[in-house]
């Protein structure tokens, strides 16, 4: 009999000052070490923004998905940059663990596959590559880029059947967290052969587009 596919969690967090300079901030820690790696970019800080009418502090989730068909979409957008036929597959194989170790340093490039899937961010602010750092590898993992993230999305788009220009409807964000080792809530009916790449992507999509539209970062759970 065949495991239960795990959950996995996209949430957004509105970085609006009354969040983020609250004394009790979840996130404090956090955003600490992204600044501290951003400065050492050159880059800016993790924007902070002052309270709008209809934002709130509030932490809520995007979108839900199965950690394989984040790695199947994965799969997909490194075929993609390294040349190669982009196939559709029924499970996770030797062909993706052989892509990783052939294509490491493309890999690492990448946000949408560079990151963990289970902790980790995508902050709003455009940089071409994922930022690291020893306490982020050891924690968190390698910090993402909501600008750059949405590009590679709009990139693999086509190879997946999707017009970036004209996405479907995201599906409906989970109505609670899930909790580790939870299965994960079956995908609506896409009769495409890279329907859970699809389903993936659309919820990042969603992610993506709204923390930039919102100010927002982008977590894992």
């Amino acid at each position: 009999m065949r495991s239960p596919l795990l959950a996995c969690d996209l949430w957004l967090v509105p970085l609006v000052d009354v969040l983020c300079h609250t004394p009790d901030n979840p996130f404090a820690e956090e955003l600490a070490q992204y600044d501290k790696v951003l400065a050492e970019a050159g880059l800016p800080p993790v924007p902070v923004y002052q309270y709008m009418p209809g934002l709130s502090g509030e932490v809520a989730p995007v979108a839900g998905f199965d950690y394989d068909a984040l790695h199947f979409l994965r799969r997909a957008h490194l075929l993609q940059v390294c040349g190669l036929p982009v196939t559709p597959v029924d499970e996770l194989g030797g062909d993706y663990e052989q892509l990783l170790e052939m294509f490491e340093s493309t890999a690492q490039q990448s946000h949408l596959v560079w990151h963990y899937d289970h902790a980790g961010a995508y902050v709003p602010v455009d940089f071409p590559h994922p930022l690291s750092s020893d306490e982020l590898l050891a924690g968190g993992g390698p910090l993402g880029s909501s600008h750059t993230l949405l590009r590679e999305l709009e990139a693999v788009a086509p190879a997946l059947g999707i017009d970036p220009a004209n996405p479907p409807a995201p599906p409906q964000p989970p109505l609670a967290p899930t909790e580790l080792e939870e299965p994960a809530v079956p995908a609506p009916h896409d009769s495409s052969p890279f329907a859970r790449e699809r389903h993936v992507w659309l919820g990042l999509h969603a992610a993506a587009t709204r923390s930039l539209a919102q100010g927002s970062m982008i977590v894992f759970s």
